[in-house]
C-alpha cells in the first residue's frame, strides 16, 4: 500500500545522516565539499588571470624561439623578420581579444567554440569544435611542461636525460592540484604566476635600458645554431611557417570565454577585464623578448632556451637574478598547463552532457571539480610527452592547428548570431540552448568584428596545416575526424539506450504470475541453507540444482539434502567431462526456453566471503560467472547470497 503525506505524494524527501568518511584519497586532495558550496567555488580577476592566462602568457617563453626555429634554415640574417612577424602575431592578438570580449558578453554563461557553434552552426561544426579544443587542451599541456622541463635542463644540462621523467611528474603534480579544486588551486598558482610576469617585465625593462644606454651586448657562447632543414633561401613561405609558429602565443586567448561560470559575479564583467589585462600583457611581452632577441643575436636551440640566453645577457651572467628568471619561467610553463587542467574538464561535461562523451565526465568528485576529465587529460598528455621525448620542437607542429580551427568555428557562429540579432525586432526574443538573442542596435558593427576575426583565424588555420602538414600537423587533422566519429558513436549509443528506457507510448508491463527459483547447489552447508531460506522468501516454486561431477561426492551430498532440504526437489545434473558452468547453463537454457511471457526465473547462488579479500582466489566466483554469461537474456535475475566465512 502506498503511504502518501499531506501533500499528496508518496515520495518522501531527507538528507543523508552524517559526513563520508575521509579515505586515503581525501586526505590527498582535500575533505570532501558539500554540492551547496559550488557557487563559493568561484574567482575573482586576480585569481582568473592565473588560473586561465598562464597558457596564453607562459607562451611568450617559446613562440619566439619557435619563430626563430623556422627562419634559422635562411641563416642568422633572416632573425631580422621576427620583429615584423610578432607585430603580425600582436594584431591577431588584438582581433581576437575583440571578438572574445563579445563572445564572453554573449555567452555569460561560458560560451566556447562548442557552445558558440552547436547554437549557431549547427551539431557538426560544434563537434568538430569540441575535438579539436580537447585535442588541444591535450597540446598545451604537452608542450607547456616539456617547454618548462627544457628551461630546467638549460640551467642544469646534467638532468637532460631525465627530462621525461621530471615532465610526467609534473604533470601528475598539477593533476593533483586540480584535484582539490578550482579555487585552492587558483590560489596556489596565482604566487607563482604574478611573480613571473613581474620577473619578465624586469628583464624586458633592464634589457631595453641597455639596449638604450649602448651596454647590452651579445650572448656570450651562444649554443651551436640547429639546422632542422637543409640551407633554404628567404622566402615568402619560410616567413609564413615561422608564422604559424610563432602564433602558438595567442593559444589560451579562449580559455576565458570557456570558463565564464568559474568568475564571481558580475561574471561576464569580470571575465571580460581578465581578458584584457591578458592579452595586453602578452602583446608586450612578446614584442619585448622578441626585440631583445634580435638585439643580443640569440640562437634557438633545445640545448639552452632563448629566455636563458636572453636572461643571462641581459643580466651579465647566472647570478641570483638569472636563476630567479630560469625559475620563475620553468614554473609559469609548467602552471600553464593549469589552464588545460580548467578548460579540458568543463568543455567534457558540456560535451557528454549532450551525449557526445562517456556520461561519468559530468560527474563531480569530492571537491566539485569534474575529476574524470582531470585524469583522463592528465594521463592522454603523459602518453604524449613519453611518445615526444618531451621535445616542443616535435610537439609545436601538433599544436595551434586545432585551437584556430575552434577560432574559426567560435567566431563564425558569433558573427551569425549577431546576424540573427539584427532580423530581431525590439523587445524581441530568440531562447537558444546556451543563452537568449536580443536585438542589438550595434549587431553590423559586432558582426564585422566577429567575421573580421573568423576569417582572420581561418587564413591562419590554412597557413598553420600547409606549414606544418609534414612536420606533424598531418595528425592533428587526421585524428579530427576520427574523434568526431567516436562522438557520433557514443551518442548513437546513448540514444539508443533512452529508446529502450523510455516511458512514453508505454504500456504497463503485465504482472509477475510465476516466479521460479533455481538454486544453484555446490554443496549443503550453512551457506547454502542460507540461501534456500532467502529462496523460500521469493517463491515455493524452487528447484535445487547440483552439477554432479564426483559420484561419491554427489551421492553424500543427496543424503545431506534429505535431511536437510526442507523437502525442496534436486536435479543431479551428471556431468562426465567434469564441467560445472556449461552442464547448468543447458538446464537454465532448457527451463528458459518453456518460460510462459508473465514469468520470472531467479537463479540464487551462495557466495563465500571470506574474512580477507586476498583469500577469494581460493573460491570460485560462480555469481559472477553465471551472472556475465546470463546478462542478456531477458527476466533472468542472478542474485547472490552472502555468507561470511571469517
Amino acid at each position: 500500500m502506498n503511504i502518501k503525506d499531506k501533500s499528496g505524494t508518496t515520495v518522501v524527501r531527507r538528507e543523508a545522516a552524517g559526513e563520508p568518511v575521509l579515505t586515503w584519497r581525501d586526505r590527498l586532495v582535500g575533505k570532501p565539499l558539500p554540492t551547496t558550496e559550488v557557487s563559493h567555488q568561484t574567482i575573482g580577476k586576480a585569481i582568473g588571470l592565473a588560473v586561465f592566462a598562464s597558457d596564453a602568457l607562459s607562451s611568450t617563453a617559446y613562440a619566439t624561439q619557435e619563430m626563430l626555429v623556422i627562419l634559422a634554415v635562411a641563416g642568422t640574417a633572416a632573425f631580422r623578420f621576427s620583429i615584423p612577424i610578432s607585430f603580425g602575431i600582436v594584431t591577431l592578438l588584438a582581433i581576437l581579444t575583440l571578438s572574445y570580449e563579445q563572445t564572453i558578453y554573449a555567452y555569460p554563461s561560458g560560451g566556447g567554440a562548442y557552445i558558440v557553434s552547436r547554437d549557431n552552426l549547427g551539431e557538426m561544426p560544434a563537434l568538430i569544435a569540441a575535438a579539436a579544443l580537447l585535442m588541444d587542451y591535450i597540446l598545451t599541456v604537452s608542450v607547456s611542461v616539456s617547454s618548462g622541463v627544457a628551461q630546467i635542463t638549460s640551467a642544469f644540462p646534467k638532468i637532460f636525460p631525465f627530462r621525461i621523467e621530471i615532465a610526467v611528474f609534473l604533470v601528475m603534480l598539477i593533476m593533483l592540484l586540480n584535484l582539490r579544486g578550482v579555487k585552492e588551486s587558483g590560489v596556489a598558482f596565482s604566487i607563482p604566476s604574478y611573480f613571473f610576469v613581474v620577473l619578465m617585465f624586469t628583464t624586458v625593462i633592464v634589457g631595453f635600458t641597455r639596449y638604450f644606454t649602448g651596454s647590452l651586448g651579445v650572448v656570450v657562447a651562444p649554443p651551436e645554431l640547429e639546422m632542422l632543414h637543409a640551407a633554404q633561401p628567404i622566402t615568402f613561405f619560410l616567413i609564413l611557417r615561422a608564422f604559424s609558429n610563432g602564433t602558438s602565443a595567442v593559444t589560451g586567448v579562449e580559455a576565458i570565454s570557456n570558463g565564464v561560470m568559474a568568475f564571481n559575479e558580475p561574471r561576464s564583467r569580470n571575465a571580460g577585464i581578465t581578458l584584457i589585462w591578458m592579452a595586453s600583457i602578452l602583446g608586450v611581452l612578446l614584442l619585448g623578448i622578441t626585440f631583445l632577441a634580435f638585439q643580443i643575436q640569440a640562437v634557438p636551440s633545445e640545448a639552452e632556451t632563448l629566455i636563458s640566453q636572453l636572461a643571462r645577457t641581459v643580466y651579465g651572467g647566472r647570478g641570483w637574478l638569472y636563476l630567479a628568471e630560469i625559475v620563475a619561467t620553468t614554473v609559469i610553463l609548467v602552471l600553464a598547463a593549469n589552464t588545460a587542467f580548467a578548460g579540458f574538464p568543463r568543455l567534457s561535461a558540456i560535451v557528454a552532457e549532450d551525449g557526445y562523451l562517456p556520461r561519468q565526465m559530468t560527474l563531480r568528485g569530492n571537491r566539485l571539480v569534474y575529476s574524470y576529465g582531470i585524469t583522463s587529460l592528465a594521463l592522454i598528455a603523459s602518453f604524449l610527452i613519453v611518445i615526444f621525448q618531451a621535445s616542443v620542437t616535435n610537439l609545436i607542429p601538433l599544436y595551434a592547428i586545432g585551437v584556430f580551427l575552434s577560432f574559426t568555428l567560435s567566431q563564425a557562429g558569433m558573427a551569425h548570431r549577431w546576424w540573427k540579432s539584427g532580423r530581431l525586432k525590439p523587445g524581441e526574443e530568440l531562447k537558444e540552448r546556451g543563452s537568449v538573442i536580443k536585438q542589438d542596435s550595434r549587431w553590423r558593427v559586432k558582426m564585422f568584428i566577429n567575421g573580421l576575426g573568423a576569417i582572420t583565424t581561418a587564413v591562419v588555420m590554412l597557413v598553420f596545416g600547409i606549414t606544418k602538414f609534414v612536420d606533424g600537423a598531418w595528425i592533428v587533422i587526421l585524428l579530427t575526424p576520427v574523434l568526431v566519429a567516436l562522438f557520433y558513436i557514443i551518442h548513437v549509443h546513448y540514444k539508443n539506450v533512452a529508446d529502450r528506457l523510455t516511458l512514453e507510448n508505454f504500456a504497463a508491463a503485465p504482472r509477475i504470475r510465476r516466479h521460479r527459483v533455481i538454486l544453484a547447489l555446490g554443496g549443503v552447508h550453512r551457506g547454502s541453507l542460507a540461501a534456500l531460506r532467502y529462496a523460500r522468501t521469493l517463491s515455493d516454486d524452487i528447484t535445487a540444482v547440483h552439477v554432479a561431477v564426483d559420484p561419491e561426492e554427489a551421492e553424500r551430498i543427496q543424503k545431506k539434502w534429505e535431511q536437510w532440504g526442507e523437502g525442496i526437489r534436486l536435479v543431479m545434473l551428471e556431468s562426465p567431462y567434469r564441467q560445472f558452468v556449461e552442464p547448468l547453463l543447458l538446464y537454465i537454457g532448457e527451463i528458459e526456453a518453456q518460460r510462459q511471457p508473465d514469468e520470472v526465473i531467479t537463479i540464487v547462488v551462495p557466495q563465500f566471503i571470506p574474512g580477507k579479500k586476498i583469500n577469494n582466489i581460493l573460491h570460485a566466483r560462480t555469481a559472477d560467472t553465471l551472472r556475465k554469461s546470463l546478462l542478456n537474456t531477458q527476466d533472468i535475475v542472478i542474485t547472490e547470497v552472502p555468507y561470511q566465512v571469517g
